[in-house]
């Protein structure tokens, strides 16, 4: 999550407006880095260059429906549900802690935040210290709305703009991972390169396109792995990600860490077949798979490999207590009677979120601890920690 140092100009109220500034901007980066930009950092530019990229402009992102004006569909946004059901494993981490504090990274349009706070407050009982909840977004037009929903709670939700040296508590990121920008690799048939953004043809002012360069960065797989793969293959690598989830191990002195994302351990991230790499955008809730094109108006993501976040996190010191899918989280944290009591549209919702073609296999869950002993009630069954 690089921000540019290149000025922006242009006015960023408008979708054209964004669009042309945000090309500027990365075609300047691109010469400036003698012709060729790893695709990291013009992933970086495209979602969060100030006022222009797609999570720091103004447009609508979330949304439940198509034809509402966003792109995609969160969980948080599908169904209050499905925090509630997360308010249970939060809750059990917070008393473990000794804590009443919860951060979260990312927090979209504070639907998370909303349906955690009132069913902690429910949870904990009145007797308990009201729970204090801060945000870490690098949006400031999200940050607006994030206030807006959340002003009920007052000075309970708090915004930062740099992290605290220490914290204690529990800390959240659902749909964080996958937002940050990540290196391809490419295979030729003989030799790997790095996929970076150049500008086609001679005179600068052609369509941005792909362009490869040798790189001595392989996928994190052993050598029979490497060799199975076919010619053409396009994967992706994550040490932002790695490097945030070390970051999280130096900010958590006791606590839990939960995140929630789309993604495979290891094994079935690099499989052969899987050769076109997970790379997709989203727009107006479609998929596809040009990140070059609509700059600044569709998400750019992919998928996590847990098993680097996982090693990420064992290696800067916190303990992986779980693993597990959303499906198999949300139920071991009883979000099958929250349905029972639920009017039938909200059943409906919130069935996609455990239903295994929907969001319920798709998505992960893993947790981290530090300085505590905890036995998570969200990975009591099915953890898949040993596929790690």
């Amino acid at each position: 999550m690089r921000p540019s140092d290149e000025a922006s100009d242009a006015p960023a109220g408008e979708p054209g407006s964004v669009a042309s500034a945000l090309d500027s901007v990365v075609r300047r980066a691109i010469s400036r880095a003698g012709g060729w930009l790893p695709f990291d950092r013009f992933m970086a530019l495209a979602l969060y260059e100030p006022g222009l990229g797609y999570y720091a402009n103004s447009r609508r992102k979330f949304g439940a429906m198509p034809g509402s004006g966003s792109d995609f569909v969160t969980a948080p946004e599908l169904s209050p549900l499905f925090g509630q059901a997360l308010a249970v494993q939060v809750a059990q981490a917070l008393a473990a802690s000794g804590s009443a504090q919860v951060m979260e990274f990312g927090a979209g349009s504070g639907a998370l935040a909303e349906s955690l706070l009132d069913a902690l407050d429910a949870l904990r009982g009145p007797g308990a210290a009201p729970v204090q909840y801060t945000i870490v977004d690098l949006s400031g037009t999200l940050r607006e709305r994030q206030q807006a929903r959340l002003a009920r709670f007052g000075t309970r939700v708090q915004w930062l703009d740099a992290l605290p040296e220490a914290f204690d508590g529990v800390l959240l990121g659902n749909e964080v991972l996958d937002a940050m920008p990540v290196q391809l690799l490419h295979f030729d048939g003989r030799h790997w390169c790095e996929r970076g953004v150049a500008v086609d043809g001679q005179d600068g002012h052609g369509a941005l396109a792909f362009a490869d360069r040798p790189t001595a960065l392989r996928p994190p797989v052993d050598a029979q792995t490497l060799a199975a793969f076919v010619p053409g293959t396009t994967v992706e690598i994550h040490p932002q990600a790695e490097a945030f989830i070390r970051t999280v191990a130096g900010l958590l002195r006791r606590g839990v860490a939960i995140f929630i994302d789309y993604g495979f351990p290891e094994a079935e991230f690099y499989l052969a077949q899987r050769h076109g790499g997970t790379l997709m955008c989203h727009q107006a809730h479609r998929a596809d798979g040009d990140p070059l094109v609509d700059l600044g108006a569709k998400d750019i993501t992919a998928h996590v490999n847990f098993s680097g976040i996982a090693l990420a996190g064992q290696d800067a010191g916190l303990d992986v207590i779980g693993y597990t899918s959303q499906a198999r989280f949300l139920v071991n944290c009883g979000i099958a009677a929250l349905m029972d009591a639920a009017p039938l549209a909200q059943r409906v919702m919130a069935a996609r979120l455990v239903t295994e073609h929907e969001m319920g296999e798709l998505f992960k869950v893993i947790a981290f601890a530090r300085g505590l002993a905890l036995d998570p009630l969200g990975f009591a069954q099915g953890d898949r920690m040993h596929r790690l």
